[in-house]
């Protein structure tokens, strides 16, 4: 019995050492390989606005491949890129980099990452090839120590690459404005306006057409804005001419408006020019004043009143006819009056038949007015109201005596007519 719990441990103990070990893979050799390409389009234009997409990929192979028994396993293989940030920049070429540097996290061995950079053409970029610096910058294992059975220490090594991306500036029609010339844009109205354009591009364009679009919430909003021009070639000069409306929520000041040029490219393409935004001034609604001053009139009284107009705009009112609000105490069934063309600073005048009350208090009243005309592309359009002034003065007391004198005179000169004629048959008989 003794000898039996022996030969148990040596039998365990033999089992133990028998078993078999598990194997660690070891990689030694190698690191990260890194190349980066544009995924797509490559061409741009001066002036545009682009997203380009690069792809990064990794093409590290590791040189040495061992199993080993009775170490730990390694947590990175030495060909893995980690932390991976991505960024571009301009360097020499013509354009700006409008993202950050991006962190896409660990690429390993074969494999890749995409991302996706907003850049801006300028707008005086030359046609050509240009290199663009893309920096990579990753850490890697660069080897791996183990001090004892029970722990590794992990030599890590941080990397910043360069790496040249290729991009390509076409040739394209450039908008240079030579001219804005407003016709009659005037705050809620229809009106034209006249641009001279020239192309200051690379490129000649064919089948073109110059087109206006509404910048935003701009109170100009264009209504005829395609002009077809056929050729446009390097350094020649079109005018155009667009039919536009205003807004009445516009102002008397300056508006923005959008220009581009769709034509057919040297591929045979039809593209577009990048926009150019140019100003518009924009002239204040017509406007009209009252310059023949207060309006005098009497309690109870039937009066025709003149009243003088100006137009204070800057462009002609066409077909103008005023009209005049007669509220109590005052009547009138003659309110309208027709002053014809009035062109900016003219006046003309208007007459009305005005019946004052008898119970009208005598002070200094405010009678609304306006003025109806026609804008020059024929458009009906109504001032703002505006005011004419008008006095009240109180009856005399001896008013009703003017009113009945001239019946006292028909009846004394009947009377005298009648004595006469008695006077003369008595002679007679």
């Amino acid at each position: 019995m003794k000898y039996s719990g022996v030969i148990i441990v040596f039998l365990v103990m033999g089992l133990w050492y028998s078993s078999p070990v598990m194997g660690v893979t070891t990689y030694l050799g190698g690191s990260p390989q890194m190349s980066a390409a544009i995924s797509g389009i490559n061409e741009f234009i001066p002036g545009q606005d682009a997203i380009i997409k690069i792809t990064v990929w990794n093409s590290g192979v590791n040189d040495l491949k061992f199993v080993t028994k009775g170490t730990i396993d390694r947590d990175d293989l030495p060909t893995t890129a980690k932390m991976v940030t991505i960024g571009l920049f301009a360097g020499d070429a013509p354009i700006i980099v409008k993202s950050d540097p991006q962190v896409v996290g660990d690429i390993q061995s074969q494999g890749t990452a995409i991302v996706a950079i907003s850049i801006k053409i300028t707008s005086n970029a030359t046609v050509g090839e240009y290199q663009i610096p893309l920096s990579i910058s990753y850490t890697y294992l660069a080897s791996s120590d183990q001090d004892a059975s029970d722990t590794l220490r992990y030599n890590y090594k941080q990397i910043n690459e360069t790496i040249p991306i290729t991009i390509k500036v076409k040739p394209q029609v450039k908008i240079e404005i030579l001219e804005v010339l407003p016709e009659n844009l005037n705050v809620g109205a229809e009106g034209y306006l006249n641009l001279k354009i020239k192309n200051a591009g690379t490129e000649d364009g064919k089948k073109a057409s110059v087109k206006i679009i509404r910048n935003g919430e701009s109170p100009v909003i264009p209504i005829d804005n395609n002009v077809f021009i056929g050729d446009f070639p390097r350094n020649g000069v079109v005018s155009c001419r667009y039919k536009v409306a205003v807004s009445g929520e516009a102002e008397n000041q300056t508006y923005p408006v959008d220009v581009i040029v769709m034509y057919e490219n040297r591929d045979g393409d039809m593209v577009n020019s990048a926009s150019d935004t140019i100003g518009i001034p924009v002239f204040g609604k017509i406007r009209f004043t009252v310059t023949s001053g207060m309006v005098q009139l009497m309690q109870g009284s039937q009066s025709v009143i003149d009243v003088e107009y100006q137009n204070s705009g800057t462009t002609i009112a066409y077909d103008a006819q005023a009209r005049l609000s007669a509220v109590e105490p005052f009547y009138s069934d003659d309110a309208t009056a027709f002053l014809g063309d009035l062109k900016p600073g003219e006046k003309a005048t208007a007459r009305y038949q005005v019946i004052t009350d008898n119970a009208a208090v005598a002070k200094e009243y405010m009678l609304d007015t306006e003025v109806r005309y026609r804008d020059a592309l024929g458009n009906s359009q109504v001032s703002d109201p505006f005011n004419v002034p008008v006095l009240v003065q109180i009856k005399p007391a001896w008013g009703g005596l003017v009113q009945v004198l001239p019946a006292i005179g028909i009846m004394a000169l009947t009377g005298i007519g009648a004595g006469y004629y008695l006077l003369v048959m008595r002679k007679k008989k």
